[in-house]
């Protein structure tokens, strides 16, 4: 059978000044690279499974959502195109990861990809996502006078390689104050730490990905934010990775409020 791949990206145009990134939702990997994985990769396990699905409530608030359709495995879309840490001095996966989150390789073999491959790559996937992001930046901020930028991900709550213990439920990050007004940022980690049976935390372990920090520019009109939400509250951190609508509905009002506060924000600064 031939393979039929499907394009980088899934694209929804809202009305609203916002736009909900999902960097790592993506889950296809091509064939010939998923026969050079070991066993466990080819389960994708580092995806941000499902969240299209736990954001679905974000269209009828007229958010824009862009969706990645290929594994982080193939590309990040996350990491600068150079690959340059986003973390000095931690531990940390790259532009085209050849390391599992448990520190376990990807590849059986050991054939990492070189360089010219890290660029098809980069390319093929990386360079039409981040088109699209810069070009519906620049269409709400043209329209709005203002945009808000929201990076959407996940990540199972235990990871010894990245931090020690469990990491907060929800973990918003404006590059230490960089990429989003100030008042924004502190009316969002409100929300997040007043919501009963959760915790939130503004830039700790998780500070943003180079989206926040490339494209949030209070100073143009716009702000970019990261939440980084724990995956036990809305789904099964190990296989089959199921989502949990029960234990999802509980987390759900939680972001709403989250994204309703952007919106806000973004009215009250548009133009007129």
């Amino acid at each position: 059978m031939t393979d039929t791949a499907p394009p980088p990206f899934t694209f929804h145009q809202g009305t609203a000044p916002l736009l909900i990134s999902m960097p790592h939702a993506g889950t296809y990997v091509p064939p010939a690279l998923a026969a050079r994985f070991t066993d466990e990769a080819r389960h994708v396990p580092d995806t941000d499974w499902h969240m299209e699905r736990l954001y679905a409530f974000a269209k009828d608030m007229g958010a824009s959502i862009l969706v990645a359709t290929h594994s982080r495995y193939v590309v990040d879309l996350n990491r600068p195109p150079d690959g340059a840490s986003l973390y000095p001095g931690q531990s940390v996966t790259g532009l085209c990861p050849v390391d599992t989150f448990d520190d376990t390789p990807i590849y059986a073999q050991g054939d990492v990809p070189g360089d010219a491959e890290v660029a098809a790559r980069r390319d093929a996937v990386w360079a039409p996502y981040h088109a699209q992001l810069r070009a519906e930046l620049d269409r709400i901020r043209a329209q709005h006078g203002v945009a808000v930028l929201w990076d959407a991900h996940s990540i199972r709550s235990v990871l010894p390689r990245f931090f020690e213990g469990k990491l907060p439920d929800l973990n918003l990050g404006t590059a230490d104050g960089a990429s989003c007004d100030l008042a924004l940022a502190q009316e969002l980690l409100a929300i997040a730490q007043s919501a009963p049976g959760y915790t939130g935390v503004l830039n700790g372990r998780f500070k943003g990905g180079h989206i926040t920090r490339h494209y949030g520019q209070p100073a143009q009109n716009i702000h970019a934010v990261q939440l980084e939400m724990t995956q036990c509250s809305y789904m099964q951190e190990v296989l089959p990775f199921d989502y949990l609508p029960e234990v999802a509905a509980g987390v759900q009002p939680h972001l709403q409020r989250m994204l309703a506060a952007a919106l806000a924000f973004a009215r009250a600064h548009a133009r007129g």
